[in-house]
């Protein structure tokens, strides 16, 4: 059971930082500019999929809104328990973070593994109306889940590098 409004949810799909070709400042301030703007157009609710990268940096974009008073509400997706196991202590600190201040928690899978990771995606995606997205355009994860959310209709944000 879930108490997201769809139609004000927002969510969120990106490499891990590793796989990023544009520098992380760039990213995280693209991140903030549309969270921002999602705010303003009136999106409430935020569903994280709580990985490391661009999941968790905008979980804490929306952490730091959230201080400033903007109505936000945070829903982290975790694909299932322990996938934060073996992080490094800051990622591993954000993930808890996070978590903590989550309006609501979904653990999506019981089971760990890729597909957990796949039907955590879809999941987010069939829970929001507005998808921002930052890509290298590789096959993978974020690819299926851009591809899933334009299929579905949502309104698709991507991060284009600016050189």
């Amino acid at each position: 059971m879930t108490n997201i409004d769809i139609k004000h949810a927002c969510t969120f799909t990106g490499h891990r930082p590793e796989k990023l070709d544009a520098p992380e400042a760039q990213v995280k301030e693209w991140l903030e500019e549309q969270i921002r703007q999602a705010v303003a157009d009136g999106y409430t609710d935020f569903i994280t999929g709580m990985q490391r990268g661009v999941d968790l940096w905008a979980a804490e974009i929306l952490l730091k809104l959230k201080k400033e008073g903007n109505p936000v509400r945070i829903i982290a997706a975790v694909a299932f328990e322990g996938m934060d196991k073996g992080w490094k202590d800051e990622w591993e600190q954000i993930f808890l973070n996070t978590r903590k201040a989550a309006f609501e928690v979904h653990v999506i899978s019981r089971y760990p593994g890729k597909a957990a990771f796949l039907k955590r995606n879809d999941w987010m995606v069939d829970h929001a109306s507005r998808l921002i997205a930052v890509s290298t355009g590789a096959p993978g994860g974020t690819q299926k889940t851009i591809d899933y959310a334009v299929k579905m209709g949502l309104e698709v944000r991507k991060f284009h590098e600016v050189n």
